[in-house]
């Protein structure tokens, strides 16, 4: 199923031809353009192609003061050219003070000129330090904006289109997702795309694509041979031996096909997006783009897992319309940022929103320590009691209703039995895989206890691990 997308959005299907495209892919980017100089950005390892025939690229010292990228690299010309001045001008201040000096001084002009030297290679030392550290900021602005320090130019003018193709990572995408609970029954979701340019090349498409897939995907031929049936000859070691040799060189041959095939994407499903009139400057900062917003009825409550953890969270169950392609959300309630890093899985049908902690109410787990005991036909069977305790503790001035999560041993052997005894304390439900779900309301600073006993049975000769 392909998404219905905001700002503006287009259909994917074959178009005409575009001033200017961008399609960005999970191995390269590719962007097409008509050029009006030869100009392409501060930049490296791009391949060029005017009108689908490759062109040579080539750094060069002149930058079109046009160009929003040739500030920059003009801005680092003069600041270069301070310090050179700088350094130039203490290596002659020092020379000045080497000079011979006269045989007769006077007290008073040798006071004053050593002062004035003084003061003067104070002034260069504080604007040696001053430009050291624009010096320092300089280079990471280059380094968060940029691929090279030099301009990258065409080798000859192209008055046709030109495709750009920029490596892995010079631009990337990733979708963003928002929860806000208006508090009506409903979850509202926001997906949004959060681009990001660092290519060294400013960005200008009438149109944009967003791929979750790769551009280039190796294919193998696959060549149909018969499954032979025959008689089995266990008589014949070498010619097994042959054949377990001609198996592993097959399997070392299909890992190095596989090692060399093009990095997957982290996604499930591909995805598609289209974005008209895009601007995307390189500037190495990241911007969110608007895709879509859709409502559907969700079911919040508080719960708790305390056999890994005593956290209680609040957890939010929903049907998506549509599928969620990535688990980091940002969380609000009735518009409000409650939480900038929610935590999202899907479970079935439904998907699990971990929209934030609950730092009312407090649960301490603690283990109850039984003996074993033996019984059977002459003390052959052991039968081991165990089990927890739960304190837990309401410290707020409002009712909480929560679900409190458990579990007891299962077993993978007949030679092993484990039954549930007894849970005390709270109404309970066992579910498969010893899962024990516990609903509980606790009003304003109560503490309610809860003991969970459970009995392993085992023969006494076999050694038990759980």
């Amino acid at each position: 199923m392909k998404m219905r997308m905001l700002f503006p959005v287009l259909s994917l299907a074959p178009c005409l031809l575009l001033a200017s495209q961008l399609s960005v892919y999970q191995d390269k980017t590719l962007y097409t353009y008509t050029p009006d100089n030869t100009f392409i950005g501060l930049t490296k390892n791009i391949k060029a192609q005017c009108d689908r025939q490759s062109i040579a690229t080539q750094n060069s010292i002149d930058c079109p003061s046009n160009q929003r990228l040739c500030s920059l690299y003009h801005e680092a010309e003069k600041l270069n050219t301070h310090i050179r001045a700088n350094a130039e001008n203490s290596h002659i201040l020092d020379k000045l003070v080497t000079l011979p000096q006269p045989a007769n001084i006077d007290a008073k002009s040798w006071i004053a000129a050593a002062r004035s030297v003084a003061e003067e290679k104070a002034a260069l030392l504080t604007e040696r330090e001053k430009l050291a550290y624009q010096n320092k900021m300089l280079k990471q602005r280059f380094a968060r904006e940029t691929r090279n320090t030099l301009p990258l130019v065409l080798a000859q003018p192209c008055k046709k289109e030109l495709t750009l193709t920029l490596p892995f990572g010079y631009i990337t995408f990733q979708p963003l997702y928002e929860a806000n609970l208006p508090g009506n029954g409903e979850i509202e979701v926001t997906q949004k795309l959060s681009l990001r340019n660092r290519s060294g090349v400013d960005i200008k498409a009438d149109k944009a694509y967003f791929y979750n897939t790769v551009a280039s995907q190796p294919l193998y031929p696959v060549h149909f041979n018969p499954w032979i049936v025959s008689e089995a000859k266990t008589y014949l070691p070498r010619n097994k031996a042959l054949m377990m040799n001609d198996a592993m060189v097959q399997s070392k041959a299909m890992a190095r096909r596989v090692s060399s095939a093009a990095p997957k994407a982290n996604y499930l499903q591909s995805r598609e997006y289209a974005v008209t009139d895009l601007v995307l400057p390189s500037t190495g900062e990241t911007k969110e783009v608007p895709v879509m917003t859709w409502k559907v009825p969700v079911n919040c409550g508080l719960e708790s897992y305390p056999y890994r953890r005593n956290d209680v969270f609040q957890v939010c169950r929903f049907t998506p319309k549509f599928q969620i392609e990535q688990h980091q959300w940002k969380y609000f309630e009735q518009g409000k940022l409650a939480n900038e890093k929610a935590v999202g899985e899907y479970e079935g049908n439904f998907y699990t929103l971990y929209t934030k902690r609950d730092q009312d109410i407090k649960i301490v787990r603690k283990p109850i320590v039984k003996h074993e005991k033996e019984s059977g036909i002459f003390g052959s069977t052991v039968r081991k009691k165990d089990g927890f305790r739960l304190e837990v503790i309401n410290k707020s001035n409002a009712v909480k209703k929560l679900r409190i999560i458990e579990r007891i041993p299962v077993s993978t052997t007949d030679k092993i039995n484990v039954k549930l005894l007894t849970v005390k304390g709270a109404k309970y439900t066992l579910k498969k895989e010893g899962k024990i779900v516990m609903p509980l309301t606790l009003k304003a600073h109560e503490h309610k206890e809860i003991e969970v006993l459970f009995e392993l049975s085992y023969d006494k000769d076999l050694k038990v691990a759980y």
